[in-house]
């Protein structure tokens, strides 16, 4: 257990947690395929299509190739879309999808670098009109995630604005600490896949968690801790004495920092703190 609380005059500190694998048991995006198939967003063939990219994921993970194709392959997929209808779609579904794959383990963690002080940041691969609403239903204080370019129309062009993958999540990493002036080395990053590395190595005290083979072997030369998550638990029926936070409301808005520089504009959300309910990070 984390037992270290940050007093009032340390820098502010922070957890950056990944999310498929992480903190849930399966890929985000992918969990809602049923859902948008329902909606009349997708076919058959791309339920199929999902349905087994979800298993190649969760058998093995992906490696850079394999999430280079299915980024290009998501991108596609969601030409066309209404985003409000994406947005209405995930808000309807999200407590049945997701509050069951959510590692007790991950959730634990979470509300103990909120006791410590620290600020919970979820970074990931996965579109902001899913990730945001996960981040909320975690009482995550700031989400990085991938944003696609939206046209007039209130529809996807199927082309990325900005792809919260690899090095772009380190980047967006240390952007962060510019604007909210986090000491990255007293921050803590937790992660499954190796592509996540550069994240993990921008901060004092990274984790694997049920690490793919390859951040197996980084996470073992580097002596990094290495946890096992596997119980995914309901929010509801988690023992009394850890209660998540209240779902925080997310505005958008754009850390533009340093690192950011590189990156072009790093997208996060942030909660908005009522007087008295922030804790010094």
């Amino acid at each position: 257990m984390l037992s270290v609380v940050e007093n009032c005059f340390s820098p502010r500190t922070a957890a950056f947690f990944d999310l498929d694998k992480t903190v849930i048991a399966k890929s985000s995006t992918l969990t809602f395929s049923k859902s948008f198939y329902q909606g009349g967003l997708i076919n058959r063939r791309a339920v199929l299509r999902t349905a087994y990219t979800q298993f190649v994921f969760m058998a093995g993970g992906a490696d850079h190739e394999q999430m280079e194709k299915m980024r290009a392959y998501l991108s596609a997929l969601c030409k066309g879309w209404n985003v409000q209808q994406v947005k209405e779609i995930v808000a309807e579904t999200l407590h049945d999808l997701i509050d069951p794959i959510i590692y007790d383990e991950a959730a634990t963690l979470i509300e103990e670098h909120h006791i410590a002080g620290r600020d919970v940041v979820i970074v990931s691969t996965s579109g902001a009109e899913v990730v945001e609403p996960i981040g909320e239903l975690l009482g995550a204080d700031r989400v990085v995630a991938t944003r696609m370019v939206v046209g007039d129309d209130g529809c996807f062009t199927g082309e990325i604005e900005y792809y919260a993958y690899g090095p772009t999540k380190a980047e967006a990493v240390r952007a962060l600490a510019v604007s909210e002036g986090y000491d990255l080395s007293r921050c803590y990053a937790y992660s499954d896949s190796a592509t996540d590395v550069p994240m993990l190595e921008a901060v004092g005290h990274p984790h694997a968690v049920n690490p793919d083979r390859a951040l197996r072997r980084e996470a073992t030369l580097r002596e990094w801790p290495i946890l096992v998550f596997n119980r995914p638990v309901r929010l509801k029926q988690r023992l009394p004495a850890f209660s998540m936070p209240p779902r925080p409301a997310l505005v958008a808005a754009a850390a533009v920092g340093a690192a950011a520089v590189t990156a072009g504009l790093v997208w996060y959300a942030s909660r908005r703190r009522t007087a008295g309910a922030a804790m010094p990070g």
